[in-house]
């Protein structure tokens, strides 16, 4: 079997495995490896050329990128989770299996499609796979990115963590975002803290915020926190840190057809920042934005008995992905 292997060099910690070691337990395995840096320029081409699976040996970006370009192609995609956050591999129920495990089940894997989202706005069009938003997400991923001790942390639990915390400090001093929106004809205009369009459970270091959703039923669930759900937003993230449950409810609503009236405020796609630096205020900042989910769009591998164990969760009335 044909697997092209796309891996991102700089991805996780010290504790994962070497591209080297992957590719050899790959080629241990019966596999014949194309093997691809996403750091490479043009490193998109190797997804073109003929395989029979697509190996994604790195964290959310990668991932997520991967599967933007594999939107409509029938080839799955496996995933090696060694990111930080690993919040699609947390959604398909894999990231604490060992990728020795991972390699090992995929010839009886399971196919499990995924949705996507299509966004169109002043920045063109664009597909994501984790969501689009605006508020303290938007604000809190640069801070993320120039923090100057992230890099110096080995473990990806600790970045993680660190991250919690820079958000739950930045909660404090972020702005509401006045936003007029509409989801399947509703009016869901407000003032929002954190408003997220969101495909998957997990967003930005782990952050639970959508319990009620899933990856593949046609459907986002879109997150309002406004300015009273502050403390509470505050509180979660503090007991998310500490290993306590499910989010308290917040306001949220489930639709697939979003339109949004941009007025000049900063959103997130996935992981960038759109735009990427701020706009000079002239007035004429009034665009409309539509989302829209593409259902079933992408295809992962899944263990089989994780498939059966979720599929049994779903029956039993808990969703897949919750911690008690």
């Amino acid at each position: 079997m044909k697997a092209t292997l796309i891996h991102n060099p700089s991805a996780g910690d010290d504790k994962r495995a070497t591209i080297g070691q992957i590719e050899a337990l790959l080629e241990e395995a019966g596999y014949k490896v194309r093997c691809q840096s996403s750091k490479d320029k043009g490193w998109h081409k190797a997804l073109k050329k003929s395989a029979d699976v697509v190996v994604v040996a790195a964290g959310d970006g990668t991932v997520s990128k991967v599967a933007r370009r594999m939107i409509g192609r029938h080839v799955p995609i496996a995933v090696l989770p060694l990111g930080t956050a690993n919040n699609i591999s947390k959604t398909l129920g894999i990231a604490d299996l060992p990728i020795t495990q991972l390699i090992r089940s995929w010839k009886t894997a399971r196919e499990v499609k995924f949705d996507a989202g299509h966004a169109s706005g002043p920045w063109g069009e664009r597909y994501f796979i984790e969501g689009i938003g605006a508020g303290l997400l938007t604000s809190s991923i640069p801070k993320v990115k120039r923090n100057k001790t992230m890099p110096a942390l080995q473990e990806a639990g600790v970045k993680v963590t660190y991250a919690q915390q820079i958000f739950r400090e930045h909660l404090e001093v972020s702005p509401s975002v006045p936003l007029e929106a509409t989801l399947d004809g509703e009016d869901i205009s407000g003032r929002y803290v954190v408003f997220e369009v969101l495909n998957m459970k997990y967003i930005g270091p782990n952050l639970f915020l959508a319990p009620e959703v899933e990856h593949n039923d046609g459907e986002f669930e879109v997150v309002l926190l406004a300015e009273k759900h502050r403390q509470r937003l505050h509180n979660h993230i503090k007991h998310w840190q500490e290993g306590k449950p499910r989010p308290p409810r917040f306001g949220s609503r489930h639709g697939s057809r979003l339109r949004i009236e941009w007025t000049g405020f900063p959103i997130h796609i996935d992981d960038k920042i759109w735009p990427r630096k701020p706009l000079k205020k002239t007035g004429r900042e009034r665009e409309t934005i539509h989302i829209e989910v593409e259902p079933k769009a992408v295809t992962f591998l899944v263990p089989k008995e994780v498939h059966e164990l979720q599929k049994l969760a779903a029956r039993n009335g808990r969703k897949p992905g919750a911690r008690r």
